[in-house]
């Protein structure tokens, strides 16, 4: 036989040249498995389609809820601290909320709570959420804020008494201002977002992501747009089951705000107009393709009503949230702008019930009442679908 080049047998050769083909063939299935799973976890952390949201939302009841802190709260970091945190409060006030047909809450979480004790933060809003559900009342949790009506930074220490008369006087940013375009200070926000989402993204008793509330208030304008962005990459690594968003809140024809509508899973916004404002809203909104949520709203005195609006979010399917749900230490009641020392005001701005359990407005109340279980009977009906309708477009 002749020899090979490297002076070993053509056979010695030929079963080398086999063997190292079948090894070769065997790393190029590995590599292509490999990457058809990285495929697999980049279109995991795309944003959904409109047919995922959509059926997403078809397994939902019509949500309807408030914002809520319990009234022995002054802003988030009391509601959340270790000292200061009130179970007995939260549990006393959202069996109100039941009571009155709310099947959800938004809450915020903020970044300084969980900055001074991880984990501490992750036990007390799982304890929050074993409350929620007991009531039969979902969650939407919010991470990031930049409003500021305290002027002043976050901190996790104990938090000041409210000014009297004053909307939210001590309502701080999550996280702390200069954080937000400090590009070294974003490893520990992302582990913040990845921390909290990863802890309850299978969660049922979490219904959606409210990843940043008004990113660019408070005057900090567009230098929250990457962070706002990066909250959105950082959720989606971590696979949630449920959905993302950001809720569009000032001029939804703004490239800023339909930079959110466009990443969000679901679209969400704020709605502080009268009925007609929110109706031109809403089908700017229906124009996605996608489930629609309210996630803000409730101005008495500017015909921002239970009455006008309830009836329309009900009529198209929109999830709502209005802002308030006990009058307490943040002292929403008041209007935007009140002085210090300003009485009670004959009409509330936010809020539903007084601190001792009665509601402001009693026809308000009865009102929840009778469209959630209007709602409740439509979903029974065979065939039923918990889906916004679409307007007209913009």
């Amino acid at each position: 036989m002749a020899a090979s080049p490297g002076g070993e047998s053509d056979m010695m050769f030929s079963m080398r040249f086999l063997l190292m083909s079948l090894f070769g063939m065997e790393m190029m299935t590995s590599l292509a498995r490999a990457e058809a799973e990285t495929n697999m976890a980049n279109e995991s952390g795309k944003r959904w389609s409109q047919d995922r949201a959509n059926e997403w939302y078809r397994g939902q009841p019509w949500l309807v809820g408030c914002n809520f802190l319990p009234s022995s709260a002054v802003n988030d970091v009391e509601m959340w601290a270790k000292e200061t945190f009130d179970p007995r409060t939260i549990d006393r006030e959202l069996s109100w909320a039941k009571d009155a047909g709310y099947n959800g809450v938004r809450v915020f979480l903020n970044y300084v709570v969980w900055r001074a004790d991880p984990e501490g933060l992750n036990q007390r809003f799982g304890r929050f959420l074993g409350i929620a559900a007991k009531h039969g009342i979902s969650v939407t949790p919010v991470l990031f804020d930049d409003c500021n009506f305290a002027g002043r930074v976050a901190s996790a220490s104990r938090q000041p008494d409210p000014v009297p008369g004053v909307h939210n006087s001590q309502w701080v940013s999550s996280p702390p201002q200069a954080m937000v375009a400090d590009a070294a200070a974003w490893p520990d926000l992302e582990r913040y977002v990845k921390g909290i989402v990863g802890a309850f993204g299978q969660d049922g008793r979490v219904a959606i992501w409210d990843l940043y509330n008004e990113p660019g208030n408070s005057g900090v304008g567009e230098k929250s747009r990457p962070l706002m962005e990066a909250a959105f990459r950082w959720a989606r690594q971590m696979q949630p089951s449920q959905p993302l968003t950001v809720g569009a809140f000032a001029d939804l024809q703004d490239p800023t705000q339909r930079r959110m509508m466009e990443l969000s899973d679901i679209v969400s916004f704020h709605g502080y107009d009268n009925r007609d404002g929110i109706v031109a809203k809403l089908k700017i909104c229906s124009g996605y393709g996608r489930p629609v949520i309210c996630t803000e709203w409730l101005l008495r005195q500017g015909g921002n009503t239970f009455e006008a609006l309830l009836p329309l979010f009900l009529e198209h399917r929109v999830g709502c949230y209005n802002w308030g749900l006990v009058a307490g230490r943040t002292q929403t009641f008041m209007p935007w702008g009140s002085e210090p020392g300003a009485p009670e005001p004959s009409v509330w701005q936010h809020d539903v019930f007084r601190a001792n359990g009665k509601p402001y407005d009693s026809e308000e109340v009865a009102l929840i009442r009778k469209l959630t279980r209007q709602a409740n009977r439509s979903d029974a009906q065979p065939g039923a679908a918990s889906r916004v309708s679409r307007l007209s477009g913009p």
